[in-house]
Parts: structure tokens; sequence; C-alpha cells
């Protein structure tokens, strides 16, 4: 087990360390079954545009034992998005003028996403996501939030695109999961420097795993037990989006 995430773990057992203002900060409480995640934004206090005000919830408490692992899978479906405009037939992965694609506030959240990650020690050590508009947009707006946070977060991280976590069964999308799961079982924990993330679709997710998520939220996979969930991460502000919940 690496032990970056040592601070957090510090907060888990204090249940609530202060949070610093003017430094990247992590603070971790106890709510309810799960646990609670929150940060101060460095010089949030004079730009507004990047203060924090999400929280990041995790359930059960006890997976934050597991997050301090570099080898486990973050599986993640894309950030909220606008559902009156529905994906046209056959839709190109990359027609982003034809398909249904993340909302402003959706990609508020996603930066705030990011940020959370990093103040709470969770930068990935690698980050995958589909093709698909609505998975770029999400992966973008994450990407920002984590530098805001912290510029240097991503120095040693590798970000790609890979066609396999397209939407399933979709014309120019993953004709099945194997693929996804491949990627998932070979994870070990890379470099050493976190996490990997995919970046995926509902269905792909549920295929897969069995379970329904929300738009932005997270599977925790340990590849090391058969790809098994151990839990969930997501922001407190996530629900259930009209298209798969009716």
């Amino acid at each position: 087990m690496h032990y970056r995430f040592a601070a957090a773990l510090l907060a888990f057992v204090a249940l609530a360390a202060p949070a610093m203002a003017q430094s990247l900060s992590g603070d971790v409480e106890r709510d309810g079954k799960g646990g609670l995640m929150t940060m101060v934004m460095p010089n949030s206090q004079v730009e507004s545009d990047r203060a924090v005000t999400e929280e990041l919830t995790f359930e059960p408490w006890d997976m934050l034992h597991a997050l301090a692992r570099d080898d486990v899978v973050l599986l993640m479906r894309h950030g909220p998005t606008d559902w009156s405009k529905r994906d046209a037939t056959d839709v190109a992965p990359t027609d982003c003028e034809d398909q249904r694609v993340t909302t402003e506030t959706g990609r508020r959240q996603m930066y705030e996403l990011g940020a959370l990650m990093v103040a709470n020690h969770l930068t990935p050590g690698r980050i995958v996501a589909s093709e698909w508009c609505r998975n770029q947009q999400t992966l973008e707006a994450m990407l920002d939030g984590m530098r805001d946070a912290d510029p240097d977060a991503l120095e040693n991280v590798q970000i790609d695109t890979i066609a396999d976590l397209n939407l399933l069964l979709s014309l120019q999308g993953a004709p099945d999961v194997a693929a996804m799961r491949e990627i998932i079982a070979d994870w070990d924990g890379g470099a050493g420097h976190g996490p990997l993330l995919i970046i995926s679709h509902f269905t792909n997710i549920q295929e897969l795993t069995e379970r329904a998520v929300f738009e932005g939220q997270m599977l925790v996979l340990d590849p090391a037990d058969g790809n098994r969930v151990l839990g969930q991460l997501r922001l407190r502000s996530a629900q259930p989006d009209v298209g798969h919940f009716q």
C-alpha cells in the first residue's frame, strides 16, 4: 500500500481536521454509513469563480482505506447532461452538434469534483475516457479543477481517449464490455501515482457491474479481487437523471 493518502486517513481518525485557507486542504468526516470530503481551494477568497462549494461523498465508510491504494479503479459515468436533447440516430462519438452533451452546471460540478479529488489525495495515476463529447467535456472540466487545486497534480498522469470505452451498442460504440473489463483487470497500480480513472457510460457500467449509476458517479473496483465493487463516490448534489431513472 502507498501512503500518499496519509493526510486523509489522519482526518478519518480525527473525523474532521480543520481545513486551512490559502493552502491545498482536504477535510474528511463521517456522514451516516459513509463519509464526506470537502476542501478549501487555494486563493478562493479572491477568486470566487474557483471556490469549491460541493462535497464529495463516499460509501461505505470502511472504503476510505481502499482509497489509499493505487491498484484500485474508479469507474465513472460522464457528468450531468442536457436530457432535452437526445443523441441523433447513428451519431458519431465526436459529433457534438448531434448528441447529448454536458450542461454548464454539469461542467461546473465536474470542475469541483476534480478539485475535491486532488485536495483529498485521490489524484489518479492514469485517466482514460470515451471518445463521446460528454465524456471529453467531463474530462476537461475535471482536469481544470485538478490543476487549479494543485498546478503539479497531473505532472505524472497519463491521459488517453479509448474507443473501447465508447457507448455500448451504439453504431460507433463498443460492441461489448470485454475490452473495458480487461483494462480494469490489468490495472496493478502502474507507477504508484494513484488509481486508474475510467470515464465511460451508464450502459457500459451497468453491463459490467450490474449497478445503476448517476451522472458523475464513480464505482470503486478492486482488480485484484475479480473487479469486485468496493463502494461508490459521488458529489452530494448528484441526482437521478430522467434518461435512466424513471
